[in-house]
């Protein structure tokens, strides 16, 4: 009489059959006659034991493909985050693209008001674009679609110091820019990130590597060539630009030396953008009137025949919202860069290192591209080449800050 006997566990190749009273094992074999032996000697309980360890394997064995389903759904959760993700990477790129339009197109209007009308009021200029700032973000802030910390005399006396550096920075920026074509101007710009970075040298003991070091030997050299090649050299543009970045750069050291200590005088603990802007500009307003009556530019601005053209007035009105606008679309990129990227930037003292790192040097090339077409800038191939080096310069800075870690 035939009969066939096989052992299986959970659906797996036989371990051992038995056909016509032959014991036929197969590469496991030896592991299974042990087991058989066990049986024999160990009886009933033994038999009991055997099956219970047979249902755990079992069990094993459904918990290893549920954790596999697990592990699949996991995967297909973790696709639509990445496609949910994917989406969210147009934030910082929009963002970042409308902080560079707003920053090229402020420039540019300048530019237009001071040399294409021939304005000869920096000042005048300047207080009434900073008078539009304040007006617009306090109509946000009563509207609620801004959050604005309430001023006070303390926090006013602390900002002083930097909103006169910033008024000087704003005015010298303002005839630099008159006297200067705008691809020169932004070259010369990257003498404000030297001098920031001997600043923080001397001032707070802040080392930079060498490769920001050796960008900013680039910058050097692409400044004084630059310099020394352009065909529309101004003595006293180049010297006003010199002195806008030295002021640029004492503001923004300045500004971090005082930060944690305005902060403390702030009802919530905290300046935000919104505030700093308000702050700035309505300070500036009362020292903007006494620089206009020192220098002579109300009788200058009464009797000037450029402010009875209404498109003058709509120039300067949007460079004065484009000045806004540069404030908002920065606060906007640095909240979609992410929580962890906002949240060091605002503890790191000045908010704007590593924002201008990410755009400011990439800014530079279509603003220097503009100013040449739009302005008709006579240009020689060694000046071009300058300014393509500078250019280049910039963005090596940028690479170079962005690769150093935090702090150093």
């Amino acid at each position: 009489m035939s009969s066939d006997f096989k052992l299986e566990i959970d659906g797996e190749e036989p371990l051992v059959s038995i056909r016509n009273g032959n014991v036929e094992q197969n590469e496991r074999g030896g592991t299974v006659h042990r087991i058989l032996s066990g049986i024999r000697n160990q009886g009933s309980k033994s038999i009991s034991n055997f099956l219970t360890n047979a249902q755990r394997r079992a069990l094993g064995d459904r918990f290893f493909r549920g954790n596999q389903t697990v592990k699949n759904n996991g995967l297909l959760d973790g696709d639509e985050t990445r496609e949910h993700g994917l989406g969210r990477k147009t934030g910082p790129l929009l963002s970042g693209t409308a902080y560079c339009i707003s920053s090229c197109s402020m420039i540019i209007l300048n530019k237009v008001v001071l040399s294409s009308y021939n304005f000869n009021a920096g000042i005048s200029l300047m207080f009434y674009q900073n008078l539009i700032s304040s007006i617009v973000i306090i109509l946000l802030g009563l509207c609620r679609t801004v959050s604005i910390e309430k001023l006070n005399w303390k926090l006013i006396r602390l900002w002083i110091p930097v909103n006169l550096i910033f008024i000087g920075m704003l005015v010298s920026g303002m005839y630099s820019l008159k006297y200067i074509n705008i691809a020169m101007v932004t070259i010369l710009k990257n003498v404000t990130n030297i001098l920031t970075a001997i600043g923080e040298l001397y001032i707070f003991r802040k080392r930079q590597n060498q490769k920001v070091w050796t960008a900013m030997f680039l910058m050097i050299i692409s400044a004084i060539s630059g310099g020394v090649t352009d065909l529309t050299f101004d003595t006293l543009g180049y010297g006003w630009q010199i002195t806008n970045c030295v002021l640029t750069a004492s503001y923004s050291l300045t500004l971090r030396r005082i930060m944690d200590e305005a902060k403390k005088l702030t009802r919530s603990g905290s300046l935000n953008e919104a505030s700093m802007v308000l702050l700035n500009n309505l300070l500036s307003l009362p020292f903007g009137v006494v620089l206009i009556i020192l220098f002579g530019e109300w009788a200058y601005v009464m009797n000037a025949d450029v402010i009875k053209l209404p498109m003058f007035w709509v120039v300067a009105t949007a460079s004065g919202l484009l000045g806004l606008a540069i404030s908002f679309t920065s606060m906007w990129f640095l909240n979609q860069t992410g929580p962890t990227t906002y949240s060091f930037l605002l503890q790191t003292p000045d908010v704007k290192s590593l924002f201008s790192s990410l755009v400011g040097s990439l800014n530079k090339i279509p603003i220097s591209i503009a100013g040449i077409l739009l302005f008709k800038v006579p240009l020689s191939p060694s000046n071009l080449f300058s300014i393509l080096f500078g250019l280049f310069a910039g963005v090596f800075f940028a690479r170079a800050k962005m690769s150093s870690k935090p702090g150093t």
